[in-house]
């Protein structure tokens, strides 16, 4: 996808812009509202991150300006007023999703990933057992076997194993393990994810790497062939 964050704060833009970046996306920024505006109107985009309380031209009107210009890209608000009255003052000016401040970044991507797929929408019921090749996780037991073979795991190295299992096939962001396994909102730069990976890929038996596969520069990934 090809998304523009149209945010002042740049902590907050930055931070949105590697997380995804690492999904695999395109990330246009613009630092105040006229900008935003003006990309909006001349680029094509698969979605729109906005802020509300930005300079030289509010949320808002910037929305409500795209609206009555005919332009339909998908747009979340991503702002720090989050009662009932605002959310639906920023539905009505015609966002299609509303994320308030402070947010997980892992819940943002989903958000954001489903406006751009709300033409093909999927459901699926709750899953109690997850797999890859001859490993399987069962989740109401909390129990792993690989083979048949039982796999002792400490809590830290399920929850790991598990939100890997859970996005199969894709790549696992480095950002959305920090968020989901150890509840950080920011990277502490110290190796925590990487001495986590390697001891769990000890206990599984992955000596040569192939069932937890590194993707250089974005995360990690497990797939059904290894």
């Amino acid at each position: 996808m090809r998304i523009l964050i149209i945010e002042d704060d740049q902590k907050v833009a930055d931070y949105v812009q590697k997380g995804l970046k690492e999904a695999g996306h395109n990330v246009d920024h613009a630092h105040n509202g006229e900008d935003g505006l003006h990309l909006a109107g001349t680029e094509r985009y698969d979605a729109l991150i906005v802020d509300r309380m930005l300079p030289k031209l509010d949320g808002l009107s910037l929305i409500k300006t795209l609206r009555g210009s005919g332009n339909l890209v998908p747009v979340l608000i991503l702002s720090a007023l989050g009662d009932v009255d605002d959310r639906v003052i920023g539905i009505r000016a015609g966002s299609d999703d509303y994320l308030v401040k402070p947010f997980a970044f892992a819940e943002l991507l989903a958000r954001i990933e489903a406006l751009g797929k709300r033409n093909n929408p999927t459901s699926s019921g709750k899953q109690t057992t997850l797999t890859a090749g001859d490993m399987e996780m069962d989740l109401l037991a909390r129990k792993v076997t690989r083979a048949g073979k039982v796999i002792e795991l400490q809590t830290r190295e399920f929850r790991l194993l598990e939100y890997l299992l859970k996005f199969k096939g894709q790549v696992v962001t480095r950002t959305m393990l920090l968020e989901s396994v150890w509840d950080y909102h920011f990277d502490p730069q110290t190796g925590v994810i990487d001495v986590h990976i390697s001891r769990l890929r000890k206990k599984l038996g992955d000596t040569n790497n192939k069932l937890i596969k590194t993707v250089r520069g974005a995360g990690y990934i497990i797939e059904d062939s290894y």
